[in-house]
């Protein structure tokens, strides 16, 4: 696929999926397919709970493990980034934006749980966070 600026318009991904394929744009972090908002960190609490649950490592290990995930993560996004564009000569189109936007929704269930890991009060200390980063923006 041409990069947006090159070529012809219509060729140019649509990162941004219009209003009748907005529910299948979401791809595995769309409507219903995730709590809402309000159970968001009971749900990362769950997560946590059960990654622990199966976490043979040291808590030191495990901890390095769930930040170094982020890393793949990301790695994933580009990749799905590369695919849509279809840049990888070998691989030509393999991904689409639905791809992309799944990929980020793992990288943010990734950092959450990572926070998760390093603090038991991690939706106060997103909050805040947020909150500084927001306030920042006015």
């Amino acid at each position: 696929m041409t990069p947006p600026g090159r070529g012809s318009s219509a060729r140019r991904p649509r990162p941004y999926a219009g209003s009748a394929t907005r529910a299948s744009a979401y791809g595995r972090c769309g409507p219903g397919s995730l709590p809402a908002m309000d159970d968001t960190w009971k749900t990362v609490e769950a997560l946590h709970a059960w990654l622990d649950g199966h976490a043979p490592d040291s808590p030191e290990q495990t901890t390095l493990l769930r930040v170094l995930k982020l890393s793949e993560e990301v790695g994933e996004v580009a990749e799905a980034v590369i695919g849509a564009y279809g840049r990888n000569p070998r691989k030509g189109e393999s991904h689409t934006w639905d791809d992309v936007r799944a990929e980020l929704c793992d990288v943010v269930i990734t950092a959450m749980i990572a926070l998760r890991t390093l603090t038991p009060d991690a939706s106060r200390v997103f909050a805040d966070h947020l909150a500084r980063v927001h306030a920042r923006s006015r």
